[in-house]
């Protein structure tokens, strides 16, 4: 039983495996903190009566202070702005930003009314832009960007990443490109197997004057799966005052970090530098290990040995034909009858493998193999040594940094006032959609679930089915076909071990002569019942009611030779005194043995402890002093039970 039940724990661990991996495949394929979603966002009309999903959308609305929003559900690009300029330095067929942009629906899991913008080129520059409602400035308010993406072709190379442009009093739309000022880049991007997440911020040096991007580090995450679902994903930039960052996908946290400890390269720079006019002395010696200068060649050593000789032991095989060749002319081939001697030359027939050396060890000159030659020992050199004046690697010194300073709060960054997309891809139909800037969470929460909650729940009922998504799993992970067929054969296999009939072995008792007037006491019985258990109560009873049956047919059977006798010899002798007395006293006899196979078969329904004590006595009672053998079976069916 111990081992019947190891193996069901194994198979619910399995199957807990597979179910488990099959969830992560649908969240993220690493840990991520989930952030709270406001349940009171999730207000949507649906029409749950009709057989498919209807979704009854409305455009989102803000319900908090914004600095920008855009859901394209009008079909316009109404405040958009296209780029009329070039990309410097790049090849002129390509400098131009002649990307073109279209308001569309989703090509699957559409929801009616809900559009969005789609760039539509392969291999061209992409820019658009828009003035924000009201400059963002960076003082005590967190700075909220999001915005959906739908990759719906997958994609190859290019990015979905946005820019925050900075505020500035030449800032011209019309003239946007990968030059303007930006104060934060963030979002997709991808080339071949590099899937990344930008965060980028543009951090002005506060002694030059110069900008110089810093860059968060890579989230611990896999991305592929956002690049190739071909579903909408939620991306979202929080950026704190505190100076700490958080960037989220579908809401859940992927990456996070502090200004000043997460960036690269670093926002301030190191108090100290490597002196640049530092030199290298002639005489620093960087050699850990250097030849021993005491070593001598030994006399033996013979630098002129080759390292590979004939070997000497070597016997040509028999049968070899020396002065057959390996190859000769094919015997018949012919000379085309368009050759020309003048043009082609003389005319030689193809080689061919000789068809004797096919059947011998070898053709031609044998020659003994090479083998290693043991008294090879190569170019002599010293032994290595510990260098006496061994310095270690040079370094410069240090120096301070002309250039520190100290930011201890690089979120006061630059003001924007714009948001635009400068886009290379070589892959089109890249879908945009319900961008906000914002500075509460409860508002962007808000406006997610109005938009992308609701093409979540779309894609959600549209997805395949749970085969479908176990077989697209197991095409990424081949390993996953050994879980489903350990999880297919667990239960059949675990029904086969639990209910499968197994056979029941009654062990033969062998009685002697002596147990059969072996008398037994009533400790002996209660203790004996005590140990048995249901089943063998039942079959007790079973078999005490047809050993009284038994024996009330053999004491009929007895009374009715007794009665036939009684018949006879009342023909022959006339009855004598006391006869009827005595015939009385049989047939009261008679009653109380019919008396005492009823109390018999009462007591055995009763219960079989002091069935089996009380069954002794009454067998002793209605079989009588004279029927010892009757006497004997009763007592040898009471032990064996």
């Amino acid at each position: 039983m111990q081992v019947q039940w190891d193996w069901l724990l194994l198979g619910v661990l399995l199957i807990s495996s597979v179910t488990a991996e099959i969830h992560d495949e649908e969240i993220q394929d690493a840990d991520v903190e989930v952030e709270d979603f406001d349940k009171n966002s999730q207000e949507t009309d649906i029409d749950k009566g009709s057989s498919s999903l209807e979704v009854m959308y409305k455009t989102p609305k803000p319900t908090g202070e914004v600095y920008f929003t855009e859901t394209f559900d009008d079909g316009v690009l109404t405040g958009w702005m296209l780029s009329k300029t070039k990309k410097e330095d790049t090849d002129e067929n390509i400098a131009k930003y002649d990307g073109r942009w279209e308001v569309e629906e989703l090509k699957e899991n559409t929801v009616p009314g809900d559009r969005g913008l789609v760039l539509k080129s392969i291999a061209r520059h992409h820019a658009i832009s828009a003035m924000l409602t009201k400059p963002f400035i960076f003082d005590t308010k967190l700075l909220i960007v999001q915005y959906e993406v739908n990759f719906q072709d997958g994609i190859d190379c290019g990015g979905a990443y946005v820019k925050l442009l900075s505020s500035s009093d030449d800032l011209d739309l019309e003239f946007f490109f990968d030059k303007t000022p930006y104060t934060i880049m963030f979002g997709p991007d991808k080339c071949g197997e590099d899937y990344k997440l930008h965060f980028i911020f543009r951090h002005k040096n506060p002694k030059t004057g110069d900008y110089e991007e810093k860059h968060a580090k890579r989230p611990d995450v896999d991305l592929k799966k956002f690049y190739s679902d071909k579903r909408t994903h939620l991306y979202t930039l929080v950026l704190k005052p505190d100076d700490t960052f958080e960037m989220l996908i579908d809401q859940s946290v992927v990456g996070k970090g502090n200004l000043l400890e997460d960036m690269v390269p670093p926002v301030n720079p190191s108090k100290e530098i490597e002196d640049p006019n530092d030199k290298k002395p002639d005489d620093w010696d960087e050699r850990a290990k250097i030849p021993d200068p005491n070593a001598v060649k030994p006399d033996d050593w013979d630098e002129d040995e080759p390292s590979k000789i004939e070997d000497p032991d070597a016997v040509k095989p028999e049968g070899w034909l020396d002065d057959e060749l390996q190859y000769i002319s094919d015997p018949s081939a012919e000379k085309p009858e368009d050759w020309d001697e003048e043009m082609d030359g003389e005319w030689e027939a193809p080689q061919i493998p000789n068809p004797k050396c096919e059947t011998s060890p070898g053709c031609g000159e044998w020659v003994r193999p090479m083998m290693t030659n043991p008294n090879y020992k190569g170019k002599w050199k010293p032994p290595m040594i510990d260098n006496p004046n061994y310095q270690g690697i040079w370094s410069p010194q240090k120096i301070p940094n002309p250039d520190y300073f100290e930011d201890l709060h690089p979120f006061e960054m630059t003001a924007v006032s714009a948001v635009g997309l400068e886009l290379w891809s070589m892959t089109p139909d890249i879908y945009f959609d319900n961008f906000i800037i914002c500075s509460e969470k409860e508002v962007a929460d808000r406006w997610a679930a109005d938009g992308w909650g609701l093409k979540k729940l779309v894609a959600s009922a549209n997805e395949p089915g749970m085969f479908s998504q176990l077989v697209t799993a197991a095409e990424d992970r081949p390993w996953l076909w050994v879980l489903y067929i350990l999880t297919l054969a667990l239960p059949v296999g675990l029904g086969v071990l639990f209910c499968w009939p197994t056979k029941k072995t009654e062990e033969d008792i062998d009685y002697k002569k002596s147990d059969v007037c072996k008398p037994i006491t009533k400790g002996e019985l209660e203790q004996e019942g005590g140990e048995i258990d249901d089943e063998a109560e039942l079959e007790e009873e079973k078999e005490n009611q047809d050993i009284a049956e038994e024996e009330r047919r053999q004491i009929e059977e007895k009374e009715k030779e007794m009665i036939k006798e009684k018949k006879k010899k009342g023909r022959k002798d006339p009855p004598l005194e006391g006869e009827g007395e005595g015939e009385g006293e049989d047939k009261n006899d008679e009653e109380e043995n019919e008396a005492a196979e009823g109390s018999q078969e009462e007591e055995g329904d009763k219960s079989n402890k002091s069935g089996s004590e009380d069954e002794m006595k009454e067998a002793d009672e209605s079989t009588g002093s004279g029927d010892g053998p009757m006497k004997s079976v009763r007592k040898r069916r009471v032990r064996k039970d």
